[in-house]
């Protein structure tokens, strides 16, 4: 079954279970990407990785008051990538935020910064309104107004997540009480109202929309990918390092 369809059919019940092999596998080559295929074989996901096109879509950025379509963002430049809500209460969405903050300053310091757009795409619209993205992403050190910085925001959570599990492969389930179950790759998170079990990955999609890296534990202690290591890789993407 396509990858990118296969969660459509997956049932809250069966999260634990997909979270499991949320991990990049070693794919062939290709001669649409920059960086060599993966060492590591972790399964096969349900998200683009290493030599996949990267899904198509149509999201709103409500801070540059414009929607953003794939061929709109890569314009003959990659990005980066992530999924987020702003009211994450364990710091897992913040950390997720802070790869691309990190990738940012670089681009910022290095001066590459008009060769690379940043993504990310909350997962809770009817919270993460307009001023609530930009005041979390100031308090995150992010230059929002950076013509390359993009929150997508669906319209509501519902499209949300469906987009989030048809359109980009991620599971997704909303926890409206004390959530205690997880695995290495997801968030459990507790508090007052709802919170949300979600996975944590970073995408980094070259100038052609063709996956180099996903990064599938981007914001846990075990097994983490460390935040130089996706500089390192959006460098060699962009060409800096040529």
């Amino acid at each position: 079954m396509d990858r990118r369809t296969y969660l459509g059919t997956v049932g809250i019940a069966g999260l634990a279970s997909v979270a499991g092999c949320l991990g990049e596998t070693l794919g062939g080559g290709t001669s649409d990407t920059v960086l060599d295929p993966p060492e590591q074989q972790r399964g096969d996901p349900s998200y683009p990785i290493h030599g996949d096109d990267f899904p198509e879509f149509s999201i709103r950025d409500p801070l540059a008051d414009e929607t953003l379509s794939l061929e709109d963002v890569i314009d003959e430049r990659p990005f980066v990538i992530t999924y987020f809500y702003a009211s994450c209460p364990d710091g897992m969405c913040q950390q997720l935020l802070q790869h691309l903050r990190r990738i940012q300053a670089d681009a910022l310091e290095s001066g590459y910064e008009d060769d690379l757009a940043l993504l990310a795409f909350t997962f809770d619209p009817d919270r993460d309104t307009a001023d609530a993205l930009r005041t979390h992403g100031e308090r995150m050190g992010i230059d929002v107004d950076a013509g390359h910085w993009h929150f997508l925001r669906p319209e509501d959570n519902e499209t949300a997540k469906t987009m989030l599990e048809e359109t980009f492969g991620l599971p997704l389930r909303r926890d409206d009480g004390e959530s205690t179950a997880t695995s290495d790759n997801e968030s459990a998170d507790a508090g007052s109202g709802y919170t949300f079990t979600h996975s944590a990955l970073v995408q980094l999609v070259n100038e052609r929309g063709i996956v180099e890296r996903a990064y599938p534990k981007a914001a846990t202690q075990r097994d983490a990918v460390n935040t130089q290591v996706m500089v390192d890789d959006t460098r060699t993407v962009v060409g800096v390092d040529e």
